[in-house]
């Protein structure tokens, strides 16, 4: 099985690459490729994915993923 990876990018989406499962709050599946895009903004009008609003919405974000000690 591959490895699940999630990329933080520069004042944008979440990028998940691999197989997952991805539930919603009501226990129910969405139906997802192995790679797609979970909107970090706030903006995206297909939430949870990202549908490029941050790209003008001003969206900057407050500070970069930090090494754990």
């Amino acid at each position: 099985m591959e490895d699940v990876v999630i990329k933080v990018r520069e004042n944008g989406p979440y990028l998940v690459t691999g197989r997952v499962r991805l539930i919603d709050a009501d226990g129910n599946p969405y139906t997802v490729d192995e790679n797609f895009v979970l909107c970090r903004c706030g903006g995206s009008a297909i939430k949870p994915f990202c549908d490029g609003s941050h790209r003008s919405n001003g969206f900057c974000a407050e500070q970069r993923a930090t090494p754990q000690e």
